[in-house]
């Protein structure tokens, strides 16, 4: 690995890996997910919102990673579905608050399939699957800081 030329294949890349790894996992949840009538990126937003109700857009994106405007048409597409609802903060009018509909906080329930799922697909013990999400996470955070570090062009 010290030779400046050499190239690794693809499998020898983690990025491939990763990347390849999310590619399965939203294979394995597409048709659960379908059966619910949601998609991934309105299932993360929800799994924002189940950890902490009433939210801002601009709350969830900074969780989910996102960008404040890729959050807004996803939360608008889930208020026509009846699974938020959004209101400008009175205390703030630029801010919009989200908050879960009773059907959105039932979808939490229905969608305890996509973690077993994961579970029985993977073919790993618990403590495995729960180290293994620790160091992902480790590497994300690793990762964005050293993002957030370099200059700005």
């Amino acid at each position: 690995m010290s030779d400046p030329a050499y190239v690794p294949t693809l499998d020898e890349q983690l990025c491939f890996s990763l990347y390849g790894a999310s590619m399965a996992i939203n294979r394995a949840y597409k048709p659960l997910l379908d059966a619910l009538e949601i998609t991934y990126p309105q299932y993360l937003v929800l799994g924002a919102l189940w950890e902490a109700d009433g939210l801002s857009v601009g709350a969830i994106a900074e969780r989910l990673g996102l960008d404040s405007s890729n959050v807004t048409p996803l939360v608008k597409r889930m208020e026509a579905g009846r699974l938020v609802s959004r209101q400008r903060n009175p205390a703030d009018e630029r801010q919009v608050v989200v908050s879960l509909t009773p059907l959105g906080r039932d979808m939490r329930a229905r969608s305890a399939c996509l973690g077993q799922t994961l579970f029985a697909a993977a073919n790993l013990s618990v403590e495995k699957l729960v180290q293994l999400n620790k160091d992902v996470q480790a590497f994300r955070d690793s990762v964005s800081r050293f993002v957030a570090d370099q200059p700005r062009a």
